[in-house]
């Protein structure tokens, strides 16, 4: 990996189980104008129109009001936080490029520019509220995959076009129970306004799956006997 005119030494970046990492470290090392401090829990990457926080495990970064999904989580190497490089060159808006036949790659941070959220604000409005309510309690992953769930719906042709839309479909029947009992209208919790926002970045961790239930609670329905399953995520299966 070079960064600018500077070759990353092989112990801040590595490719591990495909992905390509390197530490925060090595990029304020390599390039002027970026900071790296520690608070004792998380990591924050700072520079002109940039403030990334990173926490050792956590499966997003934030960066300038976004939330990005790191997949494997935020890595530790000998005491320093580390990014998948595709993920830190979009949260810094640096140009990467990969170079296939010597097995390398180049970030430059030449006109870096930090993007801020694109999505429109009142997706982030209904789609955390959703979230929230039908998937208060469980783990972040399952709460992204709920949120992959109606904006899956929200690119498929059978149902509405807008992220409010798809959460008020009544045509066949009412789609959540939050919409029925009113619970959607409250409040939503710290992760789930950070899940919907990771989905509205683009993160996948449920593929196609457009319909998700607890067993627990209807342990038969329609869903389960109409819709191939896909995967479990806590108390949620998502087919």
């Amino acid at each position: 990996l070079q960064i600018d005119d500077r070759i990353v030494e092989p112990s801040a970046a590595w490719t591990e189980e495909g992905t390509p990492y390197v530490t925060l470290a090595a990029l304020c090392q390599a390039a002027d104008g970026y900071t790296l401090s520690w608070n004792g829990t998380a990591a924050a990457l700072t520079a002109e129109d940039l403030e990334l926080t990173a926490t050792p495990g956590a499966l997003y970064v934030e960066v300038n009001g976004r939330a990005l999904y790191v997949e494997h989580g935020v890595q530790v190497r000998d005491g320093r936080i580390a990014l998948p490089l595709e993920v830190l060159a979009e949260a810094a808006g640096l140009q990467l490029t990969w170079d296939e036949v010597e097995g390398a790659a180049w970030l430059s941070t030449d006109q870096a520019q930090p993007a801020s959220a694109s999505y429109p604000a009142e997706d982030l409005y209904w789609l955390s509220r959703i979230i929230s309510a039908e998937s208060r309690g469980e783990p972040l992953l399952g709460q992204i995959a709920v949120g992959n769930v109606v904006l899956n719906r929200v690119a498929d042709k059978q149902f509405p076009n807008t992220v409010k839309e798809v959460i008020f479909d009544d045509k066949y029947a009412i789609q959540f129970e939050p919409v029925e009992n009113g619970t959607v209208y409250d409040e939503p919790t710290d992760s789930a306004v950070l899940a919907a926002k990771i989905s509205l970045e683009g993160a996948d961790v449920i593929g196609s799956a457009l319909y998700f239930y607890a067993p627990a609670l209807s342990p038969v329905n329609w869903i389960n006997q109409n819709r191939p399953f896909y995967m479990t995520i806590g108390c949620h299966d998502f087919h």
